[in-house]
């Protein structure tokens, strides 16, 4: 969050291409911090509230924070769609907290929090989380991490349209996340891995590319059309079923203060 702007203008294939996540991860964050219609949730990162609008059903408040003004747009038209009220959709950055935004049970984040300046955020949040609250944060792949012969194409596509550049997802610090909690208030750690399939199509796939960090529309420019086709050849080579299943490990760490 605290680098703003490297979403700008993904909003839109953010909201539609993005992955959510698993019943089983959310059923199970109810159940550990007893999220029954009450208490407030905080999803920093919120991107198009992929974790925030799942979670608002559970809590009597919830409120997303992203520094990207599209991000937030298509948040509060997929939280209208779902018939979902109770989300404050702020602008900012993790660097703002406090910020004013009061207390809460529950603070999330999903893929966000290895843009942030971590040591800062958590010394924040520790004046903002309820002492039988907690901060989760959640991460997978999700494409970044080629692992099967249809991810390894389409790696090569890229690279040859572009040259080496950074994957998306980088700037993943070097320091675990599981090491700087353990120095923060929030030092009483749990780490559960859900492990699942997830099937993409080729169009899919190339929304999500789009809705990286990495500005794809604007460094392919004109060629766009072409790498698109290369990336539905590329793919239908490695898999002529047009069905593309990727091994997911969602890695949570569920922190709470060791009061």
């Amino acid at each position: 969050m605290s680098s703003g702007g490297l979403f700008a203008g993904t909003g839109v294939f953010y909201a539609r291409f993005r992955p959510g996540y698993p019943r089983a991860f959310f059923d199970d964050l109810v159940r550990r911090f007893g999220l029954d219609g009450s208490g407030r949730l905080l999803d920093l990162g919120c991107g198009t509230g992929q974790l925030t609008i799942p979670l608002a059903g559970h809590v009597a408040e919830a409120v997303g924070v992203d520094p990207e003004p599209d991000m937030l747009a298509e948040a509060a038209q997929q939280a209208l769609a779902a018939g979902i009220g109770n989300v404050t959709w702020v602008r900012g950055s993790s660097a703002d907290l406090p910020g004013g935004l009061g207390r809460f049970r529950l603070v999330t984040m999903g893929r966000s929090f290895h843009w942030m300046d971590r040591e800062q955020v958590l010394g924040a949040l520790a004046g903002m989380v309820a002492d039988e609250g907690g901060v989760v944060i959640a991460n997978d792949g999700c494409l970044a991490r080629p692992v099967t012969p249809w991810q390894h194409a389409i790696e090569e596509v890229q690279h040859r349209f572009l040259g080496p550049l950074p994957q998306a997802g980088a700037g993943t610090p070097d320091t675990p996340h599981e090491t700087v909690l353990a120095q923060s208030p929030f030092m009483d750690v749990s780490r559960v891995v859900h492990e699942f399939e997830r099937s993409w199509t080729a169009d899919q796939i190339i929304g999500y590319l789009y809705s990286t960090s990495l500005p794809l529309r604007r460094l392919l420019g004109a060629r766009r059309p072409a790498f698109e086709r290369e990336i539905i050849d590329a793919l239908l080579a490695a898999d002529p079923s047009g069905r593309f299943v990727e091994p997911v490990a969602l890695q949570v760490l569920i922190a709470r203060k060791n009061i």
